[in-house]
């Protein structure tokens, strides 16, 4: 057997309709799409759940990867193949993910570091501090019509 639906008062639909539209917009007002794109040598004070790319990061891979070789190339290549071999699947996420990073800063057209871009629209050049670069992009969103 099928229940009936329950008619809602206009006051009691008014309520409803208000308290999702507030949870709405709360929740787009918080959900902001954060990236900040640096280096190693450009240190950001970022917050938990800030993507950070470090454009850097691909180099210091290989890097790490090319450390105290021994001066014989093929020793070289077969310490260099033996390290690829240990670090496995997770080194080749390490390597996969640093240079996809590298991919997406440069399809955002970053051209100086430290930046910070938030909603993949806004960007603040040279703050190394998020927290007030977005303060940053808040305050010009709110001159905005």
């Amino acid at each position: 057997m099928l229940a009936r639906p329950t008619l809602l008062s206009h006051s009691s639909w008014r309520s409803l309709v208000a308290g999702l539209c507030a949870a709405l917009l709360s929740t787009q007002a918080q959900a902001k799409d954060i990236l900040v794109v640096t280096d190693s040598q450009h240190p950001v004070l970022a917050t938990s759940g800030v993507r950070v790319i470090e454009l850097d990061q691909p180099a210091r891979i290989k890097g790490e990867l090319g450390a105290h070789l021994p001066a014989d190339p093929t020793r070289s290549t077969a310490v260099v193949q033996q390290r690829l071999k240990d670090g496995g699947n997770a080194l080749q996420a390490r390597l996969g993910a640093a240079y996809q990073d590298v991919v997406d800063a440069w399809s955002l057209g970053i051209t100086t570091i430290p930046a910070v871009v938030v909603d993949q629209r806004y960007v603040v050049y040279g703050e190394p501090d998020v927290a007030k670069a977005v303060a940053l992009i808040e305050a010009h969103q709110r001159t905005q019509p």
